[in-house]
């Protein structure tokens, strides 16, 4: 391995063993977990989207493989601040990277993000690193109208309706 392979497997196993915005979901329901069945991981959001339409915080709960609880740990520390739509670009790009229908490279303006460019290449591996922005991506649409104000499509919310 050369120093960059050592570096990104640091950062990997630093946020597996030290997931960042992991905390219980109990008021996320059960429908909401998402699940990887080929490897058995399992995650569920929770989105807050503030008054603005930014993202003002994910957090996640569930169990998964190194690569599945890291790449969940970092999303939810690169998402904050971003707006809906950035949200989204940035969790599609990273997932067509990561696929192979855009430029692996692409995840070098991604910061520590370019730790997963080597899981691009074990397809199996790909599912596991994608399963938190998957739900992400299913996640969003559902971060946008409050109960009240079905109406008014563009009020932020959370996943809960608050």
């Amino acid at each position: 391995m050369n120093a960059f392979d050592d570096l990104y497997q640091e950062i990997v196993l630093d946020h597996y063993r030290s997931p960042r915005n992991k905390a219980r979901l109990d008021d996320v329901p059960e429908s909401m977990v998402h699940e990887n069945p080929s490897c058995g991981d399992s995650i569920k959001l929770e989105v807050v989207v503030n008054d603005d339409g930014k993202l003002q915080g994910v957090r996640f709960d569930g169990r998964g493989c190194a690569i599945s609880t890291a790449s969940a740990s970092l999303m939810t520390e690169k998402l904050k601040g971003l707006t809906v739509v950035e949200a989204r670009a940035y969790a599609e790009q990273f997932i067509r990277s990561l696929r192979g229908d855009a430029p692996v490279e692409a995840l070098d303006d991604m910061g520590d993000l370019a730790a997963f460019k080597g899981v691009a290449q074990f397809p199996v591996r790909v599912k596991c690193a994608t399963l938190a922005w998957h739900a992400l991506l299913l996640s969003l649409p559902k971060a946008g109208v409050p109960k009240a104000a079905e109406a008014a499509p563009g009020t932020p919310r959370g996943l809960d309706g608050r």
